[in-house]
């Protein structure tokens, strides 16, 4: 038997059934290669999980094993191999499962890849002089949008396959072709300019771009969509999956130009939503998220509250354990050939599973072991009341609004504690809500589906096995007890890894007051033998101590005037503050060269000695515990610390010891000494911050991708973009968002204690 898909659920778990029980079958495996990792490689990784370690064991090891039954054919679907000309049988696993593909992948995977397959069997065949009995798994959703019983029988329909191939097929490069239209790079270019304006114009072009690649799949999608509605499918995933089907069908009955006379022997294998194992390889074996683990886990956390069902519509599941049971079943008996058998492999039609009955289980695990949410306990569980899909739709699209007006307000917010808190709230619930919008997209046409799939013929095959045979490879779904399945079986397996995770983050958490990662060495960071060096980039204004520019001009100025000069300075500079405000927002260097127009006429000299005399105690009592400390775990790691500021030097100079380097502005003098109120060079901010970084690491020999950033402003981006440790410190909600995004590090470092917000260090 040659197997396809044996990485995946379905193929893995078919796999150690065939190793277990049919010991008399060789099995060959198509497995595509995946960077440098080789087919081989990755079946060989695949076997040596422990549910495979018994019978590794039994046969000596994995390479033992994979000589003796498990053979591996390098190819891909997208590039079918030539298959081995022994093969009896091909049971094809694989495919594109994901709901809502790009429009052409889904064609890809679905059609083309079956086409490819089928005309590499035709080879075979030809080269054997042997019958193929081909056995396609597909799905009982391709009745799509039909209503009542379905029968084990071709779907029926007149869509013209090759029409909609080629249709499918194109849509890429017009989708492309569009995207790169004037309206739409308008449109998204003075979005991200807006947005980005204080990083630089190349941070909004990337993100121009970015958006323009996510409309185009957004765009394929919406497409393969409403295209498969049209037709009668719920979606581009069960459309494509009943086009393959019509290729299987055609093949089966020796469509003309075939490159082999005769009739072929085909079996479509459609099961419902596959979930965890009833009984093997052990109770609740499972391998990832399916279609009901998402909203199991959310309901458990408080976070699903209502469902776009009716309480008695039927959701068909079956354990995975039954699926592999009845492919094994429908390869041991092939139809005649020419024509083409159909199982059902589902529940629903002999013993029905409500979303009434799904939700009271799901409901009864979670009430018997909750989840904690943090100091607060368990929980609390949404009481689902079924008030249909039209009132669950509205209830998120008000949700939705809300949060958008929430947003731009938030958006708009002046930087706070409490601000990044909302805002760190305000993300959660709109990960919620994407969520929740997401799920209720893909899913509302199979939660409100009426369908019931007849199963006649699949249990026409289960009745015709020997007894033996019968409790071997069981896929009667009958004998399924829902209520135990859901409560015993199928919500511990799901819930567990999810619950180790919680517990690791909480250890975590404890562990760590920063809630940082911790630094690594030199030596573990980089390979050893003359590998570049690690750096600590570190912003200083809001990350390393609670100032900004405004305020540190002011503690130089305000040392050299009296009362009413100090209040007349502090009333001419906040009469200034509105029109900084708006500069700093259209360009960061326009707002900083502003401000140091102040200082024209000041001698530097004197400023080097107001730092060093009067400024030093001060800066140091702002500077935050937490970011000394890091400053000294990089340090003590052997790393190369890295000051870069918009901020004077002078400013700067209370800090030298901890840094090996500080990159400062540099006030422009005359021949005597004398600041001209402009800048010595451009100041860095943005992406010329990044730029600098870079050349710096290549004149240093550092490696950037190990090295360390911090940061506290959105106009920071580029520099945490540029390295491969990126921090973001009492972010502002910008910057906060895209950490968020991103997955970024988020630190609170506080303001020392008792430290002042007086604007006098001198005291006087």
């Amino acid at each position: 038997m040659l197997l396809t898909g044996v990485t995946g659920f379905v193929g893995e778990a078919l796999l150690h059934l065939i190793l277990s029980d049919v010991p008399g079958l060789r099995t060959s495996v198509l497995v595509r290669p995946k960077g440098s990792t080789r087919g081989a490689d990755r079946t060989a990784k695949l076997l040596e999980k422990p549910v495979f370690a018994d019978l590794v064991e039994a046969a000596g090891g994995v390479e033992a094993l994979m000589r003796d039954r498990v053979a591996v054919v390098e190819g891909d679907l997208a590039d079918v191999p030539e298959l081995p000309a022994d093969i009896d049988a091909v049971v094809h696993c694989a495919g594109d499962v994901s709901f809502d593909p790009p429009v052409d992948e889904g064609f890809t995977t679905n059609v083309i890849g079956v086409r490819d397959l089928l005309a590499r069997i035709d080879q075979a065949r030809e080269a054997s002089g042997k019958d193929v009995h081909y056995v396609h798994i597909s799905t009982a959703y391709v009745a799509g949008r039909r209503r009542g019983s379905i029968p084990e029988a071709p779907v029926d329909h007149d869509v013209d396959l090759e029409t909609e191939l080629a249709w499918g097929l194109g849509q890429r490069r017009a989708v492309e072709d569009r995207s790169r239209g004037a309206d739409l790079l308008t449109k998204e270019r003075k979005k991200a300019e807006k947005e980005h304006s204080r990083a630089g114009l190349l941070t909004a072009a990337r993100a121009t771009e970015a958006a323009r690649k996510q409309w185009v799949k957004d765009e394929l999608v919406r497409i393969g969509t409403e295209r498969a509605r049209s037709l009668g499918w719920t979606d581009c995933y069960t459309f494509t999956k009943a086009m393959g089907e019509r290729v299987v069908e055609r093949w089966a009955a020796d469509s003309p130009g075939s490159e082999y006379s005769g009739p072929r022997t085909a079996s479509i294998v459609r099961p419902s939503i596959i979930e965890s194992a009833l009984e093997k390889p052990h109770i609740g074996w499972i391998e990832g998220f399916k279609m009901a683990e998402p909203l199991i886990l959310a309901y458990g956390r408080g976070e699903l509250p209502e469902f776009p069902a009716s309480p008695d519509t039927i959701v068909d599941i079956v354990p995975v354990d039954h699926v592999v049971a009845a492919i094994v079943g429908v390869l041991a008996h092939p139809p005649r050939p020419g024509e083409v058998g159909y199982f059902h492999v589902s529940s629903g039609d002999r013993n029905p599973l409500t979303f009434n009955t799904l939700y009271s289980s799901v409901r009864t695990y979670f009430d018997r072991h909750p989840f904690t949410a943090g100091d607060r306990g368990a929980a609390r569980l949404p009481e689902w009341r079924f008030p249909g899909a039209r009132s669950v739709e509205r209830l998120l699209s008000t949700s939705e609004k809300a949060w958008k007006v929430a947003d731009y307000a938030m958006g708009h917010a002046p930087r706070s504690d409490r601000a990044r808190e909302l805002a760190r709230k305000l993300h959660q619930q709109g990960r919620r809500l994407e969520f929740l919008r997401r799920y209720l997209d893909l899913y509302m046409e199979y939660a409100t589906a009426e369908l019931r799939f007849s199963d006649k013929q699949t249990m026409a095959l289960f009745d015709s096995l020997s007894e033996e045979d019968r409790s071997t490879f069981a896929f009667d779904t009958s004998v399924i007890d829902w209520p135990h399945y859901f409560i015993e079986v199928h919500c511990p397996a799901v819930t567990a890894p999810v619950r180790r995770l919680d517990e690791l983050r909480a250890l975590r958490k404890r562990s760590t007051s920063s809630g940082l990662r911790g630094v690594k060495t030199a030596a573990e960071g980089s390979a050893a033998g003359g590998a570049p060096q690690v750096a600590a980039f570190f912003d200083m204004d809001g990350t390393l101590l609670s100032s900004n520019v405004i305020e540190t001009y002011l503690w130089v100025r305000l040392r050299e005037l009296d009362g009413t000069e100090r209040l007349a300075e502090l009333s001419r500079i906040a009469s200034k503050v509105p029109s900084l405000v708006q500069a700093e927002r259209r360009s960061r260097s326009d707002f900083l060269r502003g401000i140091y127009r102040e200082y024209q006429g000041a001698r530097l000299a004197d400023l080097n000695a107001v730092a060093d005399d009067f400024l030093t105690d001060h800066v140091l009592s702002r500077l935050s515990p937490d970011a000394v400390r890091r400053i000294r775990e990089h340090r003590a790691a052997g790393h190369h610390t890295v000051l870069i500021t918009g901020a004077i030097r002078p400013l700067t100079r209370p800090l030298r010891p901890l840094f090996d380097h500080i990159e400062a502005a540099d006030l422009a003098v005359d021949s005597r000494g004398i600041c001209t109120g402009h800048l010595a060079s451009s100041p860095l901010v943005g992406e010329s911050r990044a730029a600098w970084m870079r050349s710096y690491a290549a004149e240093h020999g550092i490696d950037m991708q190990a090295s360390y950033g911090y940061a506290d402003s959105h106009s920071d981006l580029p520099l945490l973009e540029a390295i491969g440790n990126p921090v973001a410190v009492r972010p502002d909600i910008p910057l906060y968002r895209h950490a968020r995004r991103a997955h970024w590090d988020v630190a609170d470092w506080a303001s020392p204690t008792g430290a002042t917000r007086g604007l006098d260090p001198a005291r006087r």
